[in-house]
């Protein structure tokens, strides 16, 4: 009809313009048509499955943006793409099967690579020889060289009880610096990082059920309100403690109560290497303002073990499995409030933070992330 007869013109408008998505809605029906011929196909069908797909680009998009921006970077590449889909726990699980071409591979260290082979000391093994050792091994190592005499001059002798003394400080001195580095066995040292006032950070791979066995003076335990022990790290530290560990978290359950979010509260380690378990109340992700309650969580942990001048103390993964917490999110606020908590505390009895982890992909976003950090 034309204008004259007395009718406007009426535009046409696409279904993507009118279902207010921007993925075409009319190529989504077509695909269902030609994939799935032997169904019906109702006609909000296609318009849900643009919705979704435009939903995960614009995630995917988001994600990668960040990671580009991050590295400093202004365009988006295939490795940025992969960065946001590995980091992301339900993106990773959603294209678990998916290769990503020129995508590179996420970065972490073969435990295979530390291991022992021919006689050849492991990485950690040289990291955390002792200078004694070194000097004993380049004494030998050296040729022995012919010393001209000179006259001897006689010196005072000292009082036995004095040199015993000095002995036994020496061999206390050695004892707690070798004790505040090595977390045990079973466990094997990655990397390490030193902070502002001297603190060490250092990043340990082990099993679960080992959690238990570190020697360390206090080990952080993720729960919940009611200070149960049902996740990996509860039950790890009920096995390896049995029936005393199990009844002093009973008498800490009446004596203290309930757990607020981000609250923390100490209690004593009977069954286990360690003096102290500290009990933390993680928030859950996606709830108002998760990220800053995870960092007052970790800072009120670090509080607790100031409060019984405490040196060491383990960290295992606090907010991943149980808060569902994606594991780089995590890994950047945990790191952030350690490093903040320092920097604003003029003195701390603190001196290695050992964080025990368990899978590779955790292993490789900590190394990420520690390097990230201000050094002294």
């Amino acid at each position: 009809m034309s204008a004259r007869s007395g009718k406007k013109k009426m535009t046409k408008l696409s279904r993507s313009a009118r279902a207010g998505v921007i993925f075409p809605v009319g190529r989504m029906m077509r695909y269902l048509r030609k994939a799935t011929f032997k169904y019906r196909i109702g006609m909000g069908a296609p318009v849900y499955l643009a919705a979704v797909i435009e939903y995960l680009a614009a995630e995917i998009l988001e994600l990668a943006g960040n990671a580009a921006r991050d590295n400093k970077k202004s365009r988006i590449t295939p490795r940025h793409i992969l960065l946001a889909v590995a980091n992301d726990e339900e993106l990773n699980q959603l294209l678990r099967g998916v290769t990503i071409a020129s995508g590179g591979v996420l970065p972490r260290i073969h435990p295979e690579l530390l291991a022992k082979k021919r006689g050849s000391r492991s990485k950690a093994e040289t990291i955390l020889s002792t200078p004694s050792e070194k000097r004993a091994k380049k004494a030998k190592a050296s040729p022995v060289k012919k010393s001209v005499k000179k006259p001897s001059v006689k010196k005072a002798a000292k009082p036995k009880s004095v040199r015993k003394g000095k002995r036994s400080e020496n061999k206390e001195g050695a004892s707690s610096s070798t004790s505040d580095d090595v977390p045990g066995e079973g466990f094997t040292i990655l990397s390490t990082k030193s902070l502002f006032l001297g603190q060490k950070l250092s990043l340990t791979q082990s099993d679960i059920g080992n959690i238990g066995s570190v020697k360390v003076e206090c080990i952080i335990n993720p729960t919940n309100a009611e200070i149960d022990l049902k996740e990996d790290v509860g039950n790890a530290l009920e096995k390896a403690g049995g029936k005393e560990f199990l009844d002093a978290v009973k008498e800490l359950r009446k004596s203290n109560g309930p757990l607020e979010v981000t609250g923390a509260v100490l209690g004593q380690a009977p069954g286990l290497p360690a003096k102290f378990v500290i009990h933390c109340n993680v928030p859950q992700w996606g709830a108002d303002k998760c990220e800053e309650q995870l960092e007052k969580t970790v800072k009120n942990c670090l509080t607790l073990a100031d409060e019984k001048k405490l040196k060491t103390i383990a960290f295992p993964s606090i907010a991943s499995s149980r808060n569902c917490f994606p594991k780089h999110v995590a890994a950047q606020h945990i790191l952030k409030a350690i490093s903040n908590y320092f920097v604003n505390t003029t003195s701390s009895s603190l001196k290695n933070i050992f964080f025990v982890l368990f899978d590779s992909e955790s292993i490789g976003i900590y190394v990420q992330e520690m390097a990230k950090l201000d050094t002294k």
